[in-house]
């Protein structure tokens, strides 16, 4: 329809958040609006936030300030801002963006539609934040227009109780509240009969699910639940706390055939009075143990972690116990990021925060050592066959896929192979991609 209303959702941070934006879709979807690349093209703009470190504030309000022009140009559209920094700055937002309609916070995303016939009636600005989220059972599941076709996330749990002294998630997520295991099988169920083949269980602190729920149930049994429905072949889970990994989730990661062996697992630094200070709860000792664990269970799995440099009173004698535990874990893949200060959380007021340059410098170091080890990982899978579920064509023409260890896999191939496991042979591998080529018929589905 010529006249059909258009949207377009700008999306910053994490998997929680690509969910979200997905759930803001599918609501808009529901009011007869549909989805646009072009922002210059759309009725309706909506960005969804993060607030994990400054600089994705500052991101997000200096596209918010771009598209100033674009609202001075075209009055009626309407503009919004949702998730983790309206949650932190509340109605600060509107003093820095003054031109927004609408402002909502993560606690109310099935507000949207509300919301938004309250800004078309004229009642702009629009502002609702809750400060807390009611029970995730008592709210209505919410539709989705998925981002991608092959693999959907879905929601396990939300808030985390952990109180990390660098990390705002408690503060703007709330503390956690596990999903209904009932909702989550429904979801799966319908995503399978849409056609999903890779689920992951999402949760800012995935291996506490089920604490608050009665019966009492954890992340092993949800997985032993989903993994029974028919038309998915993997599952995944993220992200877990190393203090939540427990014996009994590795046990049936590795007894569940399509459970993936790839488990993210954020060490965040290699020294014990940092881990101490982070209020991070292990130690570098206990961190390795787990790993070990973890790989003598499940040989071949790749493990993922997350790094912070240049958290405060971090000596360059801790920062080095941390390249070598790095050295010494060989992650596949490390995020890595400069501590960065978040107004509320206890590491922002200690005093003997460490100086850009030196943080940049660590962060710099830190990159070229993830870097090296994960292309020697890689090196390792050259002329092995590996099974390639199919995702995309990617934008230089190849088909893209992943392993089941989460590796980033190329090959030529046609379209018809989207969605389907098939086998491919490593020709080649650098750091974080793989290059293959097609073997033969496409791999056997779990059932």
């Amino acid at each position: 329809m010529a006249d059909q209303k258009r949207f377009h959702i700008i999306t910053y941070g994490c998997q929680m958040n690509i969910r979200d934006s997905e759930a803001m879709a599918g609501l808009l979807a529901q009011m007869g609006y549909a989805a646009t690349d072009d922002p210059e093209q759309a009725d309706v703009i909506l960005m969804n936030t993060c607030t994990v470190r400054e600089g994705a504030e500052e991101r997000a309000y200096g596209r918010i300030g771009e598209l100033k022009a674009l609202k001075k140009r075209r009055p009626g559209l309407l503009l919004g801002m949702a998730g983790c920094i309206p949650q932190k700055d509340g109605e600060e937002v509107l003093r820095r963006a003054p031109y927004l309609d609408l402002v909502l916070g993560v606690h109310n995303l099935h507000r949207l539609p509300a919301l938004i016939t309250q800004a078309i009636d004229g009642c702009m600005p629009v502002y609702e934040v809750w400060k807390r989220s009611p029970r995730d059972r008592d709210l209505p599941r919410l539709p989705a227009v998925r981002t991608h076709r092959v693999k959907a996330f879905v929601n396990i749990i939300h808030g985390c109780n952990k109180w990390c002294t660098f990390c705002i998630v408690p503060i703007v997520r709330g503390l956690e509240r596990s999903v209904p295991p009932a909702h989550v099988l429904a979801e799966v169920q319908e995503l399978a009969a849409q056609g999903y083949r890779e689920i992951t269980l999402l949760g800012q602190n995935v291996d506490s699910y089920g604490h608050d729920l009665r019966p009492r149930m954890d992340l092993a049994d949800l997985l032993r639940l989903v993994h029974d429905v028919p038309g998915i072949e993997r599952l995944r889970f993220t992200t877990s706390h190393p203090k939540d990994m427990t014996p009994r989730l590795i046990e049936a990661v590795a007894k569940l055939p399509k459970a993936c062996e790839h488990i993210h697992l954020p060490v965040q630094a290699g020294d014990d009075e940092v881990l101490r200070r982070m209020r991070r709860g292990y130690t570098a000792a206990r961190y390795k143990e787990i790993v070990a664990a973890i790989r003598e269970r499940l040989p071949g799995c790749s493990i993922t972690t997350d790094v912070i440099v240049g958290f405060p009173g971090e000596t360059e004698e801790q920062f080095e116990a941390t390249l070598r535990l790095v050295e010494e874990v060989r992650f596949d893949a490390c995020n890595t990021a400069m501590y960065s200060p978040r107004e509320g959380t206890r590491a922002a007021d200690y005093e003997d925060q460490v100086d850009e340059e030196t943080k940049k410098r660590r962060l710099w170091a830190l990159n070229k050592l993830a870097e090296r080890v994960a292309f020697h990982i890689n090196q390792s899978l050259v002329g092995t066959a590996q099974e390639v579920l199919v995702e995309e064509r990617g934008e230089r023409g190849t088909l893209v896929g992943r392993t089941r260890t989460h590796k980033i896999v190329t090959f030529d191939g046609l379209d018809d192979l989207i969605g389907q496991a098939v086998p491919v042979r490593i020709a080649s591998a650098g750091s974080w991609v793989l290059r293959g080529t097609l073997q033969c018929a496409p791999v056997p589905a779990v059932v």
